[in-house]
């Protein structure tokens, strides 16, 4: 606790105007350090995790602010070269190609330095670890959290989860890191913040985490289930309980050398406690049994009068009733699959119709199948290639992109399903961050943006926080692991490595402007799924474009004042097909099709294409 009473008694002299550091006086005294600050040319907020190394290799790492605190011996004082760099952003180059800047440091002096963002998200600020606004405290910037330096005792956390229960957010983790000892809290700590509407920070200036703490002071378990090794937890739902209430529910893995799971089960949050006590033990194969299907995050949806669980991975494609028994039950388990039960990837037995249509469809008993259990499918002769329910890639090269975690949940302000994901095997192996959205929570999933990235770096298990949502979904906030693990990477980024960092992406940016499902609605009638008010199930997918501006996208009207946004004629891009006006002789309908050669009496195809739209390349009906 003597940090975190430090920690408070420095924000408290900032914010008294004090100085924590002497600018002259006796020996003892020490001077002030130069302050760095780099900000967003975009916005002119403060960048964290921006990276300034002097010619010696000497690295400093901005803090929350994007402050750096600059006072090393011998050349403080004195003329120094950065070179700068950040994960998604651009440092502008000198003539022989170097990107960073020579700065006159002074004691007590400061710089401001612009970057480039590449990334569509907006990197915001480090939600745990230690020393998050270090480098402010240092230069005498005021940090907006109450624990700026240490919190909980905790270094380093893995992989969030968290809920509204009870008023409050609650948060768990991982494998989380303390300063005493390599080996820390392995068994799921915990935290509760406010709502930002119940006296919670913005979301944009950060998130205030009351640990649940042990005798020491270091965030306690949270979950310790009996048995070798840590206890996992996923899937984290919170649900009414019939008489007013709320419980709590989770998934467990116990886990021991060499990373394997020998028991899954259910656990319940007690709140007189604090802890998570067990429920259930899932039997069978814990490598694909029920405890694996229910796992990811989760949202609550109700379908055909039944309140459903949904879980993602990163895809909602696993469900349970919405119900405290039903959520232990492994018999109320259901899986969205193209696989009939008891059947599985490797022994695939496909679900056909009389005439031969692969047909995906809720069913118990069966397997969920993910973007690599399609592509075994795919190679056994199972289905084609065009019948694989997830066809996620990008709009501009048509390449593939296969997603690893995520989550989903409904956005207003896109009136549409939204996932954020994180892919893997990309230009780094768990580094990418990706933006797609669907018309239904099984899809389809086609086309998707990418959103940051972190170059040979880590940012896996990423969350959306929808209780974060702000100008009726514009902006929406997420979060993910910061690790070199995984990446290949062999120097750990100091301070960062192993936290949480937290995004915001605006979703009214025209960069995000992506191809969406357009369907065949009626005769000659074309609509997107918000038309149709996301009743999508058996619409037949006429062909993708955007619903909103993009760079040189051009708008044609498709009926009811609605348009869709299509590419130049003459375009090149992967995966596009050139798209006729069709005209009703002595009327004013129109439509589009991209059959060239379509034939119906009294419609008059335009002369040239109007411009070029996406294939569908998916199966012909939304599931």
């Amino acid at each position: 606790m003597i940090g975190i009473r430090l920690a408070s008694g420095l924000l408290a002299m900032v914010a008294a105007g004090a100085p924590l550091f002497a600018t002259e006086g006796g020996d003892g005294d020490r001077e002030r350090p130069f302050r760095v600050t780099v900000v967003d040319d975009q916005t002119g907020r403060g960048v964290p995790l921006v990276e300034l190394r002097t010619v010696n290799q000497i690295l400093h790492v901005t803090d929350s602010n994007g402050v750096v605190a600059f006072d090393e011996p011998g050349l403080l004082g004195t003329r120094v070269y950065f070179e700068v760099k950040g994960h998604g952003h651009e440092f502008a180059k000198d003539g022989f190609g170097f990107a960073g800047v020579a700065l006159d440091t002074k004691p007590g002096g400061e710089a401001t330095l612009k970057i480039k963002r590449l990334n569509i998200a907006e990197r915001l600020y480090r939600i745990t670890g230690g020393g998050i606004y270090r480098d402010s405290l240092l230069t005498g910037v005021p940090a907006p959290i109450r624990e700026p330096v240490l919190n909980g005792l905790v270094l380093g956390q893995d992989s969030t989860l968290n809920a509204v229960y009870r008023g409050k957010i609650h948060w768990f983790w991982g494998d989380t890191a303390r300063p005493a000892y390599p080996l820390g809290n392995f068994h799921a700590p915990g935290a509760v913040s406010d709502l930002p509407d119940k006296g919670g920070l913005d979301p944009s200036k950060g998130v205030d985490l009351t640990y649940f703490l042990d005798e020491n002071g270091f965030a306690r378990p949270t979950a310790q289930m009996p048995g070798e090794g840590p206890t996992w937890i996923t899937g984290l739902v919170v649900l009414a309980d019939g008489q007013g209430g709320e419980r709590m529910f989770a998934n467990y893995a116990k886990i021991k050398p060499p990373m394997e799971v020998y028991e899954r089960g259910a656990i319940e949050w007690d709140p007189d406690k604090a802890e998570f006590v067990k429920r259930a033990v899932y039997q069978g194969d814990h490598a694909s049994t029920t405890g694996e299907t229910l796992s990811g995050h989760t949202f609550l949806r109700e379908e055909g009068g039944v309140e459903y669980v949904h879980y993602c991975n990163p895809f909602p494609l696993t469900r349970v009733p919405a119900d405290p028994e039903k959520i232990v039950d492994e018999e109320a388990v259901e899986v969205f699959t193209c696989l009939e039960p008891g059947a599985s990837v490797d022994a695939p037995k496909v679900d056909r119709d009389a005439d031969g249509r692969l047909r995906y469809s809720w069913k118990k008993g069966a397997p969920r199948v993910d973007q690599r259990g399609q592509d075994e499918l795919i190679k056994a002769g199972a289905i084609k290639p065009e019948e694989a329910l997830i066809q996620l890639r990008d709009p501009d090269t048509g390449k593939a992109v296969k997603a690893h975690g995520g989550s989903v949940y409904w956005n207003e302000f896109r009136k549409r399903w939204v996932m954020l994901f994180v892919e893997i095997g990309g230009t780094s192996l768990l580094g990418e961050m990706w933006f797609a959205e669907a018309d239904s929570p099984v899809g389809p999933w086609t086309f998707a943006r990418k959103v940051a990235t972190h170059e040979d770096y880590s940012f896996y298990n990423p969350k959306q926080h929808p209780m974060f949502d702000q100008e009726g979904g514009r902006l929406i906030y997420f979060e993910g692991t910061y690790t070199h693990t995984f990446s290949g990477n062999k120097t750990p980024t100091p301070r960062y490595d192993y936290n949480q960092v937290m995004y915001r992406l605006d979703l009214g940016d025209p960069r995000l402007s992506t191809p969406v499902a357009v369907y065949e609605a009626g005769p000659d009638r074309l609509a997107t799924g918000p038309m149709l008010g996301g009743d999508v199930v058996g619409k037949r997918v006429a062909f993708y474009a955007p619903d909103r501006p993009g760079e040189g996208t051009t708008p044609v009207e498709i009926g009811d004042g609605n348009r869709i946004f299509v590419l130049p004629a003459d375009s090149q891009l992967a995966e596009t097909a050139p798209i006729h006006e069709y005209s009703q002789e002595g009327s004013t309908r129109r439509t589009l099709s991209l059959d060239p050669d379509r034939e119906e009496a009294g419609w008059r195809r335009s002369p040239q294409p109007v411009g070029r739209v996406w294939k569908n390349p998916g199966p012909p009906l939304a599931w």
